[in-house]
């Protein structure tokens, strides 16, 4: 009860109070009673009690309508942020609870990574969207974009610096001693192209350190894709391979006289793919091989993709693995100079220098042909390279003929481009071919939907409009054989008039020696992709882009960035194409490249081909 005013009378009846801000009680039941000052005289002891238990329940009914108020706002507040955060989640990542539900449906389906395994796939639900395998409308507005010739921007041409020149190249030191290889030797016979060879030989290097066994000089496989009898020796220098690795294990050309004539399979000494599992730990190779060394004195590994483990490797047999990369495996004079010459004439003769990887990537001799006048160029090339900027973009177009069919994505050909794709499973993937007639697949919306699909001539050239490359930009465009050809290729052609490719650089008589050897024209392309001011790849899973992208990395001194597009990110965007703004498109398509171009450390379990930004490849000044 509130302290009364001596000074003021109050009278015996309740009526002749008199109400506060000419409310009339009758009216004011919510009010308290503390708010009527009475007249005069005082209130009798009933009075006081009735007045003191109905202060009471106002008093608890205020205070439980006041909370139950501060409730409801902060549901309402609550609500409100949530549904605003989840409509900018799906505006900003498009179908993210469409990839959440194909993330939970798992179960095991082959998936194709050769025509000869099987292994897990993913369960896809049905993709809502269609693609048509078309963009008309985006490449008119792509043109549209180019006839504005805006300023690029400026991280185009640049690496995220002040963390990128940390990591300096150090796979060279050692901190061991030689092994002599008394255990045996080691035989392979990779499988594979030029890029799966070369993942094949550094990883048998570390496998006979491993082992301490001889090693003898690698061969490679006849394919029936590539069709390149191309061996070792007429790709990468043999007697540099040799000296170089003789601190880390012994190399010879071939097997000792009294193990040539040994049936190796009759002994049980020839080690398959089957043998051995995918990402095999090297305590495999210490349980199941060296005991097979240690009786027959030699083995021989036939195929051996991917047969070696990057985590848990110990340090100096990973640093091994990354010294045999980036510093064993140096290509032949040949491949070096006519490399050197691609490169000279992407810069322009005029205007050519000596990149950070070139002295490594060419030799010291072709590498300083680079800054000298080429005289050798004809008049017409001389004048027509005279106007072009010597920086030139590579692009590596995943788009042949065996990537396209393995995909099993469409592609806009209609019932032609299914017969043609089909056909070539049967004859090149024939277990592919068997399963999807057996087993159900993803559709191909499904996949293009999960990123799973190569991206398109055209689908690179929209993300390279969008990220901002004038109309003027040299463009060398790597790959062999571009699945439908030229007609395929006018999108990017019309689009970017200064695109070249390694037929249209050399000559004739330049490009003969090459002829009908995939191995070693995919060589050429290796070195323009890798000494490029800027490289873009369009499926991350090629292992030419991963190799160049790594080579870059780790020679390249922070300054020769890569572009890495999300597919899956890159295939939401690109599904809006018959609805989305340009300026919407180029936005988007810019911050999903950017979020690839941070420089971090090698994550657990990848290549050190790929991200050699670990401490067994590069050391770190920070």
């Amino acid at each position: 009860m509130e302290h009364e005013r001596p000074d003021v009378e109050r009278p015996e009846s309740r009526d002749l109070l008199l109400p506060v801000c000419g409310v009339p009680p009758a009216y004011s039941p919510l009010l308290s009673p503390t708010r009527f000052f009475p007249l005069s005289g005082e209130p009798s002891p009933r009075q006081t009690i009735k007045r003191g238990k109905k202060n009471r329940l106002i008093r608890t009914w205020y205070e439980q309508r006041t909370a139950t108020t501060a409730i409801g706002v902060i549901v309402i507040l609550g609500v409100f942020f949530l549904v605003n955060w989840l409509m900018l989640s799906r505006l900003h990542e498009g179908r993210v609870w469409l990839r959440k539900g194909f993330a939970k449906n798992t179960y095991q389906i082959p998936k194709w990574v050769s025509s000869t395994q099987n292994v897990e796939v993913r369960r896809f639900g049905k993709s809502k969207r269609k693609h048509n395998g078309t963009y008309d409308r985006m490449l008119g507005l792509a043109a549209q974009a180019l006839l504005e010739n805006k300023r690029e921007p400026k991280e185009l041409w640049q690496e995220p610096k002040a963390q990128a020149l940390a990591w300096k190249p150090c796979a060279d030191q050692r901190s061991w001693s030689p092994d002599d290889g008394e255990n045996g030797y080691i035989m392979v016979t990779a499988n594979g192209g030029i890029n799966q060879q070369r993942v094949a030989v550094c990883n048998i290097v570390v496998v006979a350190r491993l082992l301490n066994a001889s090693l003898v000089i690698p061969k490679f496989m006849l394919s029936d894709v590539w069709t390149d009898a191309s061996q070792f020796g007429d790709i990468y220098q043999e007697e540099h391979f040799i000296k170089y690795l003789s601190p880390d294990i012994r190399i010879v050309k071939e097997l000792p006289k009294e193990l040539r004539s040994l049936d190796l399979e009759a002994l049980g000494s020839v080690v398959t793919d089957v043998d051995v599992m995918k990402e095999a730990k090297p305590d495999f190779y210490m349980k199941h091989i060296l005991p097979i060394l240690h009786k027959n004195k030699v083995i021989h590994f036939v195929g051996f993709s991917n047969r070696l483990a990057f985590d848990p490797m110990p340090f100096d047999l990973q640093r091994l693995r990354c010294r045999c990369n980036f510093h064993a495996l140096n290509f032949v004079p040949r491949i070096q100079e006519t490399g050197a010459l691609i490169v000279k004439r992407l810069r322009n003769s005029s205007g050519s220098y000596l990149a950070p990887l070139d002295v490594h990537l060419l030799g010291p001799k072709s590498a300083s042909s680079l800054i000298l006048d080429n005289k050798s160029d004809p008049p017409a090339r001389k004048k027509a390279s005279s106007s072009i900027s010597s920086k030139y973009l590579a692009l590596h177009l995943r788009f042949e003929i065996d990537m396209v069919a393995h995909s099993l994505c469409y592609f806009g050909g209609g019932e032609r481009e299914q017969k043609e794709l089909d056909s070539y499973r049967q004859k090149h993937f024939p277990s592919l071919s068997t399963l999807t007639k057996t087993k159900k697949f993803p559709s191909p919306d499904a996949l293009r939907t999960e990123g799973l699909c190569p991206l398109t001539p055209e689908e690179a050239v929209l993300m390279l409009v969008a990220l901002g490359f004038n109309r003027e930009t040299r463009v060398f465009v790597a790959g062999a054989h571009i699945y439908g050809g030229n007609k395929r290729l006018a999108a990017l052609t019309s689009l970017y008039p200064n695109l070249v490719t390694k037929e249209k650089l050399l000559s004739p008589s330049e490009l003969h020696p090459f002829k009908n050897f995939s191995s070693q024209l995919a060589a050429l392309d290796f070195i323009g992709c890798a000494a490029a001011n800027a490289f873009a790849m369009t499926d991350s899973g090629s292992q030419l882009s991963s190799l160049v992208s790594g080579y870059r990395i780790y020679y390249g001194g922070g300054k020769m960035p890569t572009i890495r597009p999300n597919k899956r990110r890159l295939s939401d965007i690109l599904l809006k194409n018959n609805t989305i703004a340009w300026n919407v498109f180029e936005k988007r398509v810019r911050k999903a490249i950017r979020q690839t171009k941070h420089v971090f450390a090698r994550p657990t379990g990848r290549s050190v081909y790929r991200y050699p930004r670990c401490k067994e490849c590069m050391c770190n000044d920070q």
